[in-house]
């Protein structure tokens, strides 16, 4: 199936049912009726498959859901109020009390709250390791591990694993894998084809990629994705909202035109970042000094335009100087959509904290992660310019 279809046609091919549409309708209804007894009956077997109520299923809904799947290469998905969401049912509905986990070492924040927290309450261990090293992986591995946690690339600072190999290990043990797919998107990292199990992405970020819809989506095979709908899914309620599917299906019509052009001023923002002599580190996977660009180069089909470096200064104040010099990169908490963001880790910390202070295991303290939209190169290259300038 060739990706302009999937994008543009698929689960809108029967146009007639909506008087021709070429943009499907919003499915704006709770509830769906039916015309006898025994039919509804047959719907309650089904709302996975079939329009009951729309914290099940919803018309709209389910054309997003088979676009997101077939990007995926996976047999079915499920869509989230967001991404916290569909990590969370993804991890619950694979693990029990006396259950093991393990996980990356540096996840997105509310997946380690999720297993630190709220998990450990009800019996559920884990284990941070290493990831980039897949014999960390291994040995990590106890004889109650049912689930392996990973996230490739992370999204500060871009720790890859090796996703078949991990997923071969995981396999020969009969451990299931969940893997945080969302700086790569479908279109430069197949997890499912090289054996994960679930794929999560916070459809926040680049699958919606318009800053203006939180959405979370869950792939896999179609009985692992029953067992979420059976389970997590149905039982909290974490669905998408029919207009936000909508507003989706229109932002991955331009998902392929997006990356290509971020791509192509990312590389550019790079080498002028890289040549700065205010820039301390950069972290990027794609660039060829990257201590897993060999990884990259096999496992990436494609690069994106999230990246961190960090400021050459003493204390966070220079960082603040520099990011409130920023005119057209806009300060904020998430990345992926089509304006530029930006975001200083020195935000989470007192004002005037020594950048010396940091702990090796945190991100440091003069990090900020900055995601190309799609202005031109050389604007935020100016507006970069001037604002390091100000350090």
């Amino acid at each position: 199936m060739d990706l302009s279809y999937i994008l543009n046609h698929l689960g809108e091919e029967d146009r007639g049912k909506h008087r021709g549409a070429v943009s499907p309708p919003i499915y704006q209804s709770s509830i769906f009726a039916f015309d006898t007894v025994a039919a509804m009956r047959e719907g309650f077997r089904d709302e996975l498959d079939r329009t009951v109520y729309t914290r099940g299923n919803n018309p709209t809904v389910e054309i997003l859901r088979k676009k997101v799947a077939a990007l995926e290469g996976a047999e079915d998905a499920l869509l989230f109020g967001s991404g916290a969401a569909a990590i969370a049912a993804g991890v619950v509905a694979v693990v029990a009390q006396g259950d093991h986990i393990v996980c990356v070492q540096k996840p997105y924040s509310w997946t380690r709250t999720l297993l630190r927290e709220l998990l450990a309450k009800f019996g559920v261990t884990h284990t941070f390791v290493d990831a980039t090293d897949t014999t960390a992986v291994e040995a990590a591995i106890t004889p109650s591990t049912r689930l392996i946690v990973l996230e490739s690339p992370n999204t500060m600072t871009f720790e890859q694993q090796d996703l078949a190999a991990v997923a071969a290990l995981a396999r020969a043990r009969g451990i299931r894998t969940l893997l945080d797919n969302s700086y790569a998107t479908p279109l430069h990292q197949q997890p499912i084809a090289l054996g994960i199990d679930l794929v999560a992405h916070s459809a926040t970020k680049y699958l919606n990629g318009h800053s203006d819809v939180v959405a979370g989506v869950l792939c896999g095979s179609k009985g692992l994705i029953r067992d979420v709908f059976k389970g997590p899914y149905m039982t909290l309620g974490a669905m998408m909202s029919p207009h936000d599917a909508w507003l989706m299906i229109r932002g991955l019509r331009t998902l392929p035109v997006r990356m290509r052009q971020i791509a192509e001023t990312t590389a550019r923002v790079i080498a002028f970042l890289q040549a700065h002599p205010v820039v301390e580190r950069l972290w990027y996977p794609h660039a060829p000094h990257d201590p897993q660009f060999t990884l990259t180069q096999r496992q990436l089909q494609g690069a994106s335009g999230l990246f961190s470096f960090t400021i050459r200064t003493d204390t966070t104040a220079g960082v603040e100087r520099f990011c409130n010099a920023l005119t057209r990169c806009l300060m904020t908490v998430s990345w992926g959509g089509y304006e530029s963001l930006l975001f200083p880790v020195a935000a989470v910390y007192p004002p005037d904290t020594p950048v010396a202070a940091h702990r090796a295991d945190r991100v440091p303290v003069n990090l900020v992660r900055l995601s190309v939209g799609l202005e031109e190169a050389d604007v935020l290259i100016a507006d970069l310019a001037q604002a390091l300038d100000r350090v």
